[in-house]
């Protein structure tokens, strides 16, 4: 009898200790550390964002004081379509939270703006709410979760934040950084990228006169020699694996394919040229500068079941994900 009072008195026990033990994270000969080790990456620091501040600069001159889990809701929301995959979404809000991180001090005082071509854009949840229409109150709870479940992961090489660069879309593959810019970063080097026919606008034409062509390149190249006929002004086209120009020459000057997107305004430095009497057509696929990660592509991974991680360290080769300070 005195045998199973006792072993009702330590299930007892058992039944009201356990709970204790876990609502404190420690399991019966797990120290804290091991069971915040087991947990996803984005729950072991919550509330990250919310402790930092960001000062945002917008376009009519004032600024505002956000927390960085509202900026980054704002920054994702304007830069990547809130129909993509939550896995996508969560790329892009670590990129975001990275660029951020990695900003220099000097730019801006401290601050960051919302011009896409200087820093990141970013649109209020007002704005993007009216754009989304009847699909808002689903694609602000998608972008949220995104950012939510990301608390503070940033990407890191050599242990500081990377230049977390990102574009559209590309053409079979990503570059080199060396490649646009000259300049070598070890993470940002050429990688597949899954993405094609789906993505919106993913082949594009642009047609101009020759006469317009040649006064948009003397303009900015007066030393080009352009006074024969058009057919032959472009030559000894050196590209990319996925066919993006690495350089060309036109009317004998050496550039970049990234040179002659910028002065034509292609969507992508991944172009053919053909000639049809006074007209020059450039065929284009993909868009953006193709250097780190492409977002569409992203989707892709996301589609084929790849988490955010997978992802990231896909497109920023050798990089590694970690909590910022």
């Amino acid at each position: 009898m005195k045998q199973v009072t006792f072993a009702a008195l330590m299930l007892l026990l058992a039944q009201f200790l356990l709970p204790v033990l876990l609502i404190r994270g420690q399991l019966p000969g797990t120290g804290q550390e091991q069971l915040t080790d087991l947990l996803p990456l984005h729950q072991s620091a919550q509330g990250q964002d919310a402790g930092h501040q960001v000062e945002l600069l917008m376009e009519d001159g004032t600024a505002a004081a956000l927390s960085l889990d509202d900026y980054l809701w704002g920054v994702v929301a304007a830069e990547m379509p809130a129909s993509f995959q939550l896995e996508a979404l969560k790329a892009q809000a670590v990129a975001a939270r990275t660029y951020w991180a990695a900003r220099s001090p000097d730019k801006h005082e401290g601050g960051i703006c919302s011009d896409s071509g200087c820093c990141q854009a970013y649109i209020t949840r007002q704005e993007a709410e009216a754009n989304w229409g009847d699909k808002s109150a689903d694609y602000a709870r998608h972008i949220a979760r995104a950012v939510e479940e990301t608390d503070g992961i940033i990407a890191v090489y050599d242990g500081r934040p990377i230049q977390a660069l990102f574009f559209s879309s590309a053409p079979g593959s990503t570059v080199d950084a060396r490649a646009v810019w000259g300049e070598e970063v070890p993470y940002l080097v050429g990688v597949a990228s899954p993405e094609g026919e789906e993505v919106p606008n993913y082949r594009s034409q642009l047609t101009v006169s020759a006469d317009e062509l040649k006064t948009a390149v003397l303009e900015q190249y007066p030393q080009a020699d352009l006074s024969g006929g058009c057919d032959g002004w472009f030559s000894e086209f050196v590209r990319e694996p996925s066919g993006t120009v690495n350089t060309v020459k036109v009317g004998g000057v050496h550039l970049k394919g990234s040179q002659v997107r910028k002065l034509l305004g292609l969507r992508s430095a991944c172009f053919t040229v053909s000639v049809s009497g006074q007209q020059v057509t450039f065929h284009v696929t993909g868009y953006g500068h193709g250097v780190g990660m492409s977002q569409y592509g992203a989707n892709a991974m996301a589609g084929q079941g790849r988490s955010f991680r997978e992802i990231l360290t896909w497109y920023y080769t050798g990089a590694e994900l970690a909590m910022m300070d």
